[in-house]
């Protein structure tokens, strides 16, 4: 449950804003702004959605600054009175929704701050998917970095031992021996490097970011789809209470994410698809562990994407006429130095880096520019 979690976590004064008045677009005017919406994403080449803790509340997960949030209440004392265990909320249209844009192409990428497991349990790959926050059906080895998905939702958060071995074979064939614990980060723990990447590429190479149902509060997830911006794309919020990026977003949508994400499978002529327990990997009745772990191949690959795209080849300088002149007189000058002066006494080697400083601050009194 969040109240669950949220009691593990260890004292953190500064939650953000708590609470904010929500905002209600007319029916019409969503509408209008979804059919924009639906264009863009027909447009794009490469879509990331980022999602937040609004798009878990329709499965009766609270979310934590909402006017009900988990922060919220217990700001002024009190408790959710909705908390379902994560074992037995479900994902929501939302979640499948997203599952069947990325089905078809039409989502490349989906950054997550939330910790419930939604998107792992409606059978997103983890290939179109990073945990910024962690995952609370998932356990990670100390020793050897893998993750493993989970039968049912961890006891523990705060990266916490789970006294399990970890049942991963080396290269060499030897068992690993490491121990597992939980993916949940606390408040001062550092962000999973392969998620964070990843969401930082993908960001970068989008040509459009998608924000579900988050208030953009938490650094740096917050900031993420910022770097679309950045780099030409165009940024949608779709978000009940205002956010701090609201200004620079293309497109401002205040609506239930549901309803949102209905209305936009229905322009695009795709059905949501209807939860299936047997695609959940968390109900698999096997024995043998489903890996968890964002290959390093992955990360290299969408890190030579963005530096096809992004980063801008250096261009090289090319000395102007008097640099070089003043260049070659200074060549001439230490060499007639070196004949004048002994060479017991001195060479070209043993100038003392001040003195050649001190010589190109006469020369820039004087008016000429080194490069």
């Amino acid at each position: 449950m969040s109240c669950n979690y949220a009691d593990g976590l260890s004292p953190y004064e500064n939650k953000g804003k708590l609470g904010l008045e929500e905002k209600f677009d007319a029916k019409l005017e969503v509408s209008r702004k979804v059919s924009i919406l639906a264009e863009w994403i027909k447009n794009s080449r490469h879509v990331v959605v980022h999602t937040g803790a609004g798009i878990s509340t329709s499965a009766g997960i609270p979310d934590f600054r909402g006017p009900n949030g988990v922060w919220t209440l217990e700001a002024k004392g009190l408790k959710p009175q909705k908390n379902i265990s994560f074992d037995d909320a479900i994902p929501t249209k939302t979640h499948m929704a997203i599952l069947k844009l990325a089905e078809l192409g039409k989502v490349q990428y989906v950054v997550s701050q939330n910790i419930d497991g939604l998107h792992l349990r409606s059978g997103l790959p983890r290939s179109h998917l990073a945990e910024l926050h962690g995952n609370m059906f998932t356990e990670q080895c100390k020793q050897c970095d893998r993750q493993f998905v989970r039968n049912g939702s961890v006891s523990t958060v705060g990266q916490r031992s789970l006294n399990k071995p970890c049942s991963a074979t080396q290269k060499n064939g030897r068992p690993c021996r490491g121990r597992l614990h939980d993916t949940i980060l606390d408040w001062e723990h550092n962000l999973p490097a392969n998620d964070l990447e990843m969401s930082d590429y993908h960001s970068c190479v989008a040509d459009l970011s998608i924000c579900l149902g988050t208030t953009m509060q938490i650094v740096p997830s917050g900031n993420l789809p910022l770097s679309t911006k950045k780099y030409g794309g165009k940024l949608v919020i779709c978000n009940l209470q205002p956010t701090k990026h609201d200004r620079k977003a293309d497109l401002l949508i205040h609506s239930y994410v549901d309803e949102v994400m209905e209305e936009l499978m229905g322009i695009l002529n795709l059905t949501i698809p209807e939860y299936d327990v047997t695609k959940d990997p968390t109900k698999r009745s096997h024995t043998i562990q489903l890996e968890w772990t964002i290959p390093n191949s992955d990360v290299k690959r969408l890190r030579n994407l963005y530096e096809k795209k992004c980063c801008k080849p250096k261009k090289r300088k090319i000395k102007a006429d008097s640099d070089n002149l003043a260049q070659e007189e200074e060549e001439k000058k230490i060499k007639q130095e070196e004949t004048e002066c002994p060479s017991e006494l001195i060479s070209v080697e043993d100038i003392p880096l001040k003195t050649e400083m001190e010589d190109n601050c006469c020369v820039l009194q004087e008016g000429i520019v080194l490069s």
